[in-house]
């Protein structure tokens, strides 16, 4: 009598061994990218321009860049972008600007490979 396993293989793969890693660092040259857009509502237009002008004192370079000069002030698209630049959101909304949706793109790649990309969206809770 014969061993049943000589006679019928197992039609099952064998597992593979488990791939060995080597022990120092491998430059792959990975590169990424991560875009940030955060959607705001001027709840505020005033209590924003108000900021925006105090915050154009204090970073008149990046002001100016938004096209801020004695002669002319800031609109409010350039006064929210302004106050975006220089503050966290979670510092917006006493500014007079509320968070409405926050996306988040981060793209990887190497030399070898295409890039891989992943998004993430989330907004506040629609209850608050």
């Amino acid at each position: 009598m014969t061993h049943p396993n000589l006679t019928h293989p197992d039609p099952r793969p064998a597992p593979a061994a488990p791939r060995q890693l080597p022990r120092r660092p491998l430059d792959l040259r990975v590169r990424t990218r991560r875009i940030q857009v955060e959607e705001l509502i001027v709840d505020d237009p005033g209590k924003v321009l108000d900021h925006a002008e105090q915050a154009a004192l204090t970073a008149p370079d990046t002001a100016a860049a938004l096209g801020h000069s004695p002669t002319a002030p800031l609109t409010l698209p350039a006064a929210a972008a302004l106050l975006c630049a220089l503050h966290e959101p979670g510092e917006l909304a006493a500014m007079g600007l509320r968070l409405t949706l926050h996306t988040t793109h981060v793209t990887a790649s190497d030399q070898q490979t295409e890039p891989v990309s992943l998004e993430l969206r989330y907004g506040p809770d629609p209850e608050l």
